[in-house]
């Protein structure tokens, strides 16, 4: 069995997890908002979230944990009334599945996991490598035939990234890393080359 390497607090990651058996775990709009409702309760606090996107079968994240003395602990959600001692940040994603689980199985009637047992992580650990999957993150419903175009997908932070509309999501800092908005659409209308970064791609 594969051991997954720790969470660390203050360092970015790629978080990716997909249904099990490769099982849809979006299967209406109201499953979507709820996962999004559900992912600021367990992660906002102990996050910041720079890119995602959800997909029919799995989803993509790009987050920087908090440095614990960032962490508010009063912002936390727990799905067992008792606060735990150490606030574990793959706990809160943990949380954020397990909580998601029981909504879709109640609401569709169905039992059993819904995702992979253990959800993947990828530590982002340069600049190059963070703009590269930006654009790898918002290209995923064109890459797997949803859209032609990655603007017309309603279930990733493109639209809001180059939008002014209010959002917890870090804009202004990922814009920066290509420049400006106009620098940014433009990297994202062009084709890329990702084979540097193909290691660090979780499909």
């Amino acid at each position: 069995m594969e051991v997954k390497q720790p969470i660390e607090y203050g360092n970015y990651y790629h978080i990716y997890n997909r249904g099990n058996n490769g099982i849809d775990v979006f299967l209406s709009i109201e499953n979507y908002n709820h996962f999004l409702k559900l992912y600021a309760k367990y992660i906002e606090p102990i996050a910041e979230t720079f890119a995602w996107c959800l997909l029919k079968n799995h989803f993509h994240i790009l987050v920087r944990i908090k440095e614990q003395s960032e962490i508010v602990n009063e912002e936390l959600s727990y799905t067992t009334t008792e606060k735990p001692k150490v606030i574990n940040p793959s706990r809160q994603f943990s949380h954020l599945f397990n909580a998601y689980t029981q909504a879709v199985n109640k609401r569709h009637n169905r039992t059993g996991s819904l995702f992979e047992a253990s959800f993947e992580r990828k530590l982002v650990s340069s600049e190059r490598y963070f703009k590269q999957l930006i654009f790898y993150i918002h290209n995923n419903p064109v890459h797997h035939g949803f859209v032609t175009s990655m603007n017309l997908y309603p279930w990733s932070s493109y639209e809001t990234i180059i939008s002014d509309k209010p959002t917890k999501l870090k804009r202004k800092e990922t814009i920066e890393v290509y420049g400006d908005v106009e620098d940014f659409i433009r990297y994202h209308s062009e084709k890329q080359n990702l084979n540097e970064i193909t290691d660090l791609i979780i499909e």
